[in-house]
C-alpha cells in the first residue's frame, strides 16, 4: 500500500499508487500522495553538512564540541564523520525505555540533547559501527550552530528549492498538508491508524515527508552534480564500517554497486535505491507499516536490471523425501553476525536464526542444477539455493534475498 517509481536514467518505467492513502476518506495512494519517508532524511542532512564543508564552514575531522560547547566531557573524541557514519558510540535516543511515552509531545532540541547526552557511550569512539538516530539529531545542532539559520530554512533553500522539489519539506505537528497519506500499521489482521510522534522528535535524523516523483530528482540532483562536488559526492558514497557511509548504506548487490536506505516511522516506510553505474532509480513510499517493502524493492531492481523474478504465485512444490531433506540440514554461517539452522521438522525442513524460528522451507526442484527451497510468511520472503560440492554433498547455499547472500555449512 503506497506509492512506487522506478526509473532507469531518465525513463520512468513504473510510476502508479497502490491501496489507498485514507480509509476514512477512500481516497487513492498515487505518486503525488506525501508520504513521511522517516530516515531517508539522514542523506539530506549528510549532503547539508557536505555543502558546508565545502564553503569552509566546518570540517567533518572537527569534533562535535567546537559546535556544541557544553557537550558531555565523554564526547571529546566524537568527530562530525563519526556522528555522519554512526560510529560516535552515542545511544540510540529511540531504545530509551521511556521513548515511546516522551516522543508523544513536543520538544525542544535543547530537551532532545539533554536526553541524548545522558547515556555514556556505547563503544569507543571510530571502534565500531551502530546505527543511532541519535547522531543526527545531533547533526541537526551543528547544522545549525555553523550556518547561523535553522534547519528547515537550510533545507528548503540549499535542497529542495534548487531542485524543483516542490512537494517535500520537513514536517511539524501543525502543517496542513495537502494530498497528505495517512499512516497505518496491522494488528489482528485489520488496519488501524498508527499514532505519531511529535515531529519535532525525529527532526534532521526522520522528519521530512515527500512524493516518489521528487525523491527521482533529488537523486539525479544528488548523483548529477547538482548537490555535492565530485569529491564531496565520493565522501558521502563511499562505503566504511558496516557498509554505511554519511546517510547512505553502499552495499554489492545484484553485481552492482547499490546506493540505499531505508526508511520506518509510525505508520510509514520507505525505500530508496539507486545504482549509480547503471543510473537505476527504486523507490518505494508505504502507508503502512512492515517489511514487505524490502522485498518489493529486491524484485523492482532485480526486474530494472533484466533479471528473471520470481513472484510468489509462481513458485511450485516439488514431491521430496525426507531422507533428501536431511541431507541440506545443519547451521549455515551467512555473516559474522547471522547463522541459519536448517532442521527436519514434522512438516518438513525448518530455518531459524535471524529472530525467525521454525520457517517453513518449500522445495521446489531443481533451478540451474541447484536444488531450490523458498519461504513466505509474512514480512518473509527469500529463496535458499543450495550448491552441492565436488563429492555431492551439501556444503553451502546463497540466500536470494535483498540481494545474494552465500552461505557456508559449518
Amino acid at each position: 500500500m503506497g506509492s512506487v517509481l522506478v526509473a532507469d536514467g531518465d525513463t520512468v518505467l513504473l510510476s502508479k499508487g497502490y491501496g489507498l492513502a485514507s480509509f476514512e476518506w477512500n481516497i487513492s495512494d498515487a505518486p503525488d500522495v506525501k508520504f513521511r519517508i522517516a530516515s531517508l532524511t539522514k542523506q539530506f542532512t549528510a549532503a547539508m553538512v557536505l555543502q558546508l564543508q565545502q564553503e569552509g564552514k566546518l570540517q567533518i575531522s572537527d569534533p562535535v564540541g567546537k559546535y556544541l560547547p557544553n557537550a558531555p566531557a565523554a564526547w571529546g573524541k566524537i568527530t562530525l564523520a563519526n556522528l555522519l557514519g554512526h560510529t560516535s558510540g552515542i545511544s540510540d535516543f529511540t531504545n530509551d525505555p521511556g521513548y515511546g511515552a516522551w516522543d508523544m509531545s513536543e520538544h525542544t532540541h535543547l530537551e532532545e540533547l539533554a536526553k541524548i547526552e545522558k547515556p555514556p557511550l556505547d563503544f569507543e569512539p571510530g571502534t565500531k559501527f551502530a546505527y543511532s538516530n541519535s547522531n543526527y539529531e545531533v547533526l541537526g545542532m551543528v547544522l545549525e550552530q555553523a550556518s547561523g539559520q535553522p534547519y528547515e530554512k537550510l533545507l528548503r533553500e540549499r535542497l529542495l528549492d534548487p531542485l524543483g522539489m516542490a512537494s517535500t519539506g520537513l514536517d511539524t505537528d501543525e502543517l496542513v498538508l495537502p494530498k497528505r497519506a495517512e499512516g497505518y500499521r496491522r494488528t489482528n489482521k485489520s488496519l488501524v491508524v498508527a499514532r505519531s510522534e511529535s515531529m519535532s522528535v525525529p527532526w534532521s535524523s526522520a522528519s521530512i515527508y515527500s512524493t516518489t516523483g521528487d525523491l527521482l530528482k533529488w537523486e539525479h540532483g544528488l548523483f548529477g552534480g547538482k548537490v555535492l562536488s565530485a569529491e564531496s559526492l565520493a565522501t558521502m558514497t563511499t562505503p566504511g564500517q558496516g557498509n554505511y557511509r554519511f546517510g547512505l548504506f553502499v552495499e554489492p548487490k545484484y553485481g552492482e554497486r547499490v546506493v540505499w536506505h531505508g526508511g520506518e516511522i509510525e505508520g510509514f516506510n520507505a525505500y530508496l535505491g539507486y545504482i549509480p553505474d547503471r543510473r537505476i532509480t527504486v523507490i518505494l513510499l508505504s502507508n503502512m507499516n512492515g517489511g514487505a517493502i524490502f522485498n518489493v524493492s529486491d524484485k523492482l531492481m532485480q526486474a530494472a536490471l533484466g533479471k528473471t523474478v520470481m513472484l510468489q504465485d509462481q513458485h511450485r512444490v516439488v514431491p521430496i523425501t525426507r531422507e533428501d531433506l536431511a541431507k541440506f540440514t545443519g547451521i549455515y554461517d551467512v555473516n559474522p553476525g547471522l547463522a541459519l539452522t536448517i532442521a527436519l521438522g514434522p512438516d518438513g525442513l525448518e530455518a531459524s536464526g535471524g529472530g525467525k524460528e521454525h520457517v517453513k522451507l518449500t522445495y521446489e526442484g531443481l533451478i540451474a542444477g541447484h536444488p531450490y527451497f523458498y519461504v513466505h510468511e509474512v514480512d518473509v520472503e527469500a529463496e535458499l539455493e543450495f550448491v552441492p560440492d565436488e563429492n555431492g554433498r551439501i556444503a553451502s547455499f546463497v540466500m536470494h534475498q535483498n540481494g545474494d547472500h552465500p552461505a557456508k555449512k559449518r
